[in-house]
Formats: structure tokens, sequence, C-alpha cells
């Protein structure tokens, strides 16, 4: 029997460096969805209000390719430093915001620090561990990300009524500082590949995300913005696609012809677009039909994340040890979609008990699932692509996330159908039944990704796939 894998000092020091960074950029949107309503009473702004948090998804999500694709290139010591610095200057900025017009902008700016903080600090723990430890490892970041989540909301509360709504943007300097300097004391440097930047690709992915991403979130409002940003998004992808080859290209397209990674896309997409698009209406349920108040309706969200921190950490484990993964999602989807099959069944007085044990159950098979998906896409590909392979599949889950939202709010408004005249008990009926639409279509969703995950070759299948060459893919 073989000794237990220990971390030297130099690993536990980049570790404790990523869970840092990871720790920093994951608390931020809970802390500041807390403060919105103080925000837009102090500001006067509350008809703009939603673009404080759609500035910052935008930017985090569009640049997320760009990261992974820099950090593959330059190293991930020097690319996580600049989001770090970008996720500091935006956060002082934001702080010193002087109309919600300025906040939006400054959010934007924190946006694209917060993007490259995760995914590269995600992909740097295969460039320090491993491959048959990085399970164990990937699970406690699932765990960090989860507990920031779960502290985010009570730390903003705090925040705000203690100090005002500026300071939940101040607290993010010293987080920083101590990220830097200890991504500065613990990465390696690491040696640039001088390949040229492309330059087409990453401005056409940028720009053709940028307007899906607005499409998905406010086109529907208006259908002259929605013809525009569909043209605007049609024609840049067209450039993306048809734009000459390069050697180092942003996205390579040849990557989908490995089934793993495809699968791990799909995945991720379709848990990413079944459980934000259902979950975000279910405080709804507490406020309104419940009658909790926002502090008992986050903690009944609790349970979704104590399912998901103790199975991120358990699994993990699981496939360091058994040095297989397949079976891991392919169980978390399907527990996810018959939590999901639960959860369509609410009623007005369904006992609570009931409810908290679906999120349980959800919160299982999310965290036997979502940092897997970001395992088994890096091991199809050959190391010198992980930030890619990194970035792509966190590109997708949160493109399904945005489109989940999006989707199911409008769903949720069809079903709704409820005028603000309409007696309490007709409204509460309406929304139960506009939630049990969403949570049957999010059960859906889960089992294609359940279908999709039987794609996913085991990590001994995937090593057979690499020897003799560099990898299991076909020629570009």
């Amino acid at each position: 029997m073989s000794a237990p894998y220990r971390l030297s000092l130099a690993q536990k020091s980049m570790f404790l460096a990523v869970l840092s960074a990871i720790f920093l950029a994951a608390m931020d949107q809970t802390v500041v969805a807390t403060a919105l309503p103080t925000i837009a009473e102090d500001l006067h702004g509350l008809a703009h209000l939603p673009w404080v948090i759609t500035a910052y998804l935008l930017s985090s999500t569009v640049s997320l390719p760009i990261y992974g694709k820099l950090g593959d290139l330059m190293g991930r010591k020097v690319v996580l430093t600049f989001a770090v610095a970008f996720f500091l200057v935006g956060s002082i900025l934001s702080g010193l915001a002087w109309s919600l017009e300025s906040l939006v902008l400054f959010r934007a700016l924190q946006g694209l620090g917060g993007g490259g903080i995760l995914v590269t600090a995600i992909a740097s723990i295969a460039d320090f561990l491993p491959l048959e430890q990085r399970g164990k490892y990937q699970g406690l970041v699932g765990a960090a990300f989860g507990l920031a989540t779960l502290i985010g909301p009570f730390l903003g509360g705090f925040v705000v009524q203690t100090f005002g709504w500026r300071w939940i943007f101040y607290i993010n300097i010293p987080f920083g500082i101590f990220c830097l300097i200890i991504v500065q004391w613990a990465f390696p440097k690491t040696q640039r590949k001088r390949f040229p930047f492309d330059i087409v690709g990453a401005g056409s992915l940028f720009f053709g995300l940028s307007a899906l991403v607005l499409l998905m979130e406010f086109g529907a409002h208006d259908s002259w913005i929605w013809v525009l940003l569909a043209l605007i998004s049609a024609s840049v992808w067209g450039i993306f696609f048809w734009s000459p080859h390069h050697p180092e290209p942003i996205l390579p397209l040849v990557f989908f012809r490995h089934k793993t990674f495809s699968a791990s896309v799909i995945v991720s997409f379709f848990v990413g677009a079944a459980m934000l698009g259902s979950i975000s209406f279910l405080p709804t349920y507490y406020q309104t039909v419940r009658a909790f108040t926002p502090t008992e309706s986050g903690l009944e969200m609790l349970f979704l994340l104590v399912g998901m921190l103790l199975t991120s950490v358990f699994s993990g484990r699981w496939i360091s040890k058994h040095q297989k993964f397949r079976m891991v999602p392919i169980l978390g989807t399907l527990l996810t979609a018959l939590a999901l099959w639960l959860l369509s069944h609410i009623a007005v007085q369904t006992p609570l008990w009931q409810i908290d044990g679906a999120l349980i159950l959800l919160g299982v098979g999310l965290g036997s699932t979502m940092q897997v998906m970001v395992l088994s896409a890096q091991w199809a590909l050959p190391h010198r692509h992980l930030g890619v392979a990194t970035a792509t599949v966190s590109l997708f889950r949160s493109l399904g996330g945005t489109l989940g939202v999006a989707g199911f709010g409008a769903v949720f408004s069809h079903f709704l159908g409820v005028t603000p005249a309409a007696s309490d008990h007709l409204a509460a009926t309406h929304i139960v039944h506009a939630l049990r639409w969403d949570f049957g279509i999010a059960a859906a969703l889960t089992l294609a990704a359940f279908v999709a995950a039987w794609n996913l070759d085991d990590l001994p299948t995937l090593m057979a796939q690499r020897r003799g060459s560099e990898s299991s893919l076909p020629p570009a």
C-alpha cells in the first residue's frame, strides 16, 4: 500500500494562494447582492439596478476564454496577478461611485478581474499537483467556493448595516492584497511561450459573447434591441468561425472532437442552466408564499450549500483514491434531476422538511458534478491547453446559467399571470404553479446532462489514449 501523498511547503503555499484568490472572487457576488436595495436608495437608480449584477456577470463571462489562453501562453502567475489587480481597482472605484451609471462601469472592470481570478486559479492547481491528486484538491476548491457563497450574504448584511454599502467593496482590499502577496511569494516564474496572440479570435469571441449574453439578459424587453443584438452576435460569430487559421487559436474548435471534452462542456451547460434557472426563483416562494423574511429565506438555501460542500470534498477524495471519475457525474446528474423533480411537486403548504431534503439532495448532485467537469476537461486535453480547457467549461456553465435565468424567468412570468390587485391566496397559487413548471423543465434539462455524462471516459482510458502521442486529439 503506497504512502499517502503529502504536499510540500511550496505546494501548500501555492494551494493557499489559489484558495485565497477563489474565495476573494466567489464571495463578491453574494455580498453585493445583499446590498442592492441600499445602493438603489442611496444612488436613486432603482430602474437600472439589475445592471450592477449584469455588468459584472457580462465582463467576467466574456473574458474567460482570453484569460484561459493567456494563462497557457504567459504563465499563470503573471495573469493571476493582473486579474487580482483589475479586481482590486474595480472594487476601490466601485466604493467611490457617485452614481449608478459609474457603479455599473466600475463593476464591469471588477468583473474583468473576477473572471480571470477564478479560471486562472482553478487552472493553476494542475500546474503544481500530480494528475492523480487533482480530484482531492479540486474538491476542496469547490468547498471553498461554497463556503464563500455561504458567508457572503451574512457578511454583506453586517457590513451594510454597520459601515454602509461602500464598504462591501472596500473589504476586498485586505483580501486582495493578501492574495497578491501569497501569489508573488508562492507561484514560480514560468517561461513565456513565443506565439503571436490570436487578436482576431479573441476580439470576435469577446464581442460575440457580449452580444449573446446581453441578448439573453435584456433582448426580450425590446424587439429592436433583440434584432440588433442578434445581428451583431451572428456577424461576429461568423468572423470567429471563418477567420484565417492561427497557430495558437484562442479556442481551438478541434478540441470539440474529443468526446470527453465535449461531454464535459455539454454537462456543464445544462447543469448551469438547470441550477441557476430554477433555484433563482425559490426565494420568491419563501418570501411571498410562506411569508419568510429575507434572512429566513437565505437560511433555507443553506441546505443546498451544505449538500454541495460535503459532496465536493467527498467526491474529490474518492476520485483521487480510485482514479476514476466517470460514474460520479453520472450519479450526480441523476440525483440532481431527481431533486428537481421532487421540487416540481412543491405546493403552498409543502412541509419544510421535504423542501429542505430536496435541496440537500440537489446539493449532493451538484457537488458531484460541477467541479468534476473541470477535472474531466483538463484530463482530456494536453497540459499545455490547461487554461483553455478550464475556461471553456467555466464559460459554458456561466452561459448556461445566464440562459437559464433568462429562460426560466420568462416561463415563470408566463405562468404567473397575476395582477397586482390579486388576492394573496391567488398570487401564492400562481407562484407555486409557475415554480412547478420551472423545476419540471430544469429536471428535463438535467436528464440531458445525464445522457451526455455517459460519453465521459475514465482517467485510465484517457491516459491510454495519450500514450505514444501528445494527446488523443485528432490533428487540427
